[in-house]
């Protein structure tokens, strides 16, 4: 379980448009309280979907080869084919964006392309509600519900238990809890430098979002196949 679980947390804090999104955040007006308030609601969610989970298992792991037991390891596979599906379904569209742009742009085209002014532009005027709402909105829930299926298997009664879920959220939340303690405690120089990274991220997000669902789908989807067959 605490392997699953730390390669989900890594490849969330490691897909690339929430960190985006953070970055418009708090390079808009009270953007230290803004991102606090991102990075709250984005932990809120991992603790709200862990605490449902445990709820719903009683802090017990279903025994092996049982009902609830088998369909747990049904839905970790299903998530983890549905990761490589959406991977390969990116990749089709990163591989057809490359053709339309060797293509001559239209007058007036290029300055839609890049729609951060715009966003800034409305989240200088949001409210930190509206910064808690875009954090579950850019939550990557299929690999969240990845985790969701591997907590099925953890057990209330071990301390470590508690630790590996604690290890969970915060490496699914390290990439925003360092941009925001950098913004905290360098603004100015922060703030240029994450929205560099935006527009670096910006150009490599679709890559980078196939290799991390390529990547973690056929990891789920190997692992669940060998413990339903074995």
């Amino acid at each position: 379980m605490v392997l699953d679980l730390m390669l989900i947390a890594l490849a969330i804090t490691l897909y690339p448009l929430p960190l985006m999104a953070f970055a418009l955040v708090v390079s808009s007006a009270r953007g230290v309280w803004k991102g606090l308030v991102f990075v709250l609601a984005w932990l809120a969610c991992l603790v709200a979907v862990i605490a449902v989970v445990l709820a719903v298992t009683d802090g017990q792991p279903p025994p092996p080869r049982s009902p609830p037991g088998v369909a747990g390891l049904a839905a970790k596979l299903a998530i983890g084919i549905g990761l490589v599906f959406y991977g390969l379904h990116r990749r089709r569209l990163m591989r057809a964006g490359a053709a339309s742009a060797d293509a001559p742009a239209a007058p007036g085209r290029a300055g839609r392309n890049d729609p951060s002014g715009g966003a800034t532009a409305a989240l200088d005027g949001g409210s930190l509600w509206a910064s808690a709402g875009l954090a579950v909105l850019v939550q990557p829930w299929g690999m969240v519900a990845a985790g969701a299926t591997t907590v099925l298997e953890a057990n209330a009664a071990q301390p470590a238990t508690y630790m590996a879920l604690f290890g969970f959220c915060l490496l699914a939340s390290a990439s925003l809890l360092a941009a925001e303690l950098y913004i905290v405690f360098a603004p100015e120089v922060a703030q240029a430098r994450l929205l560099r990274l935006r527009g670096w991220l910006t150009e490599h997000a679709q890559q980078a979002i196939v290799v991390l669902c390529l990547v973690l789908g056929l990891w789920l989807t190997g692992k669940s196949l060998y413990q339903l067959t074995s």
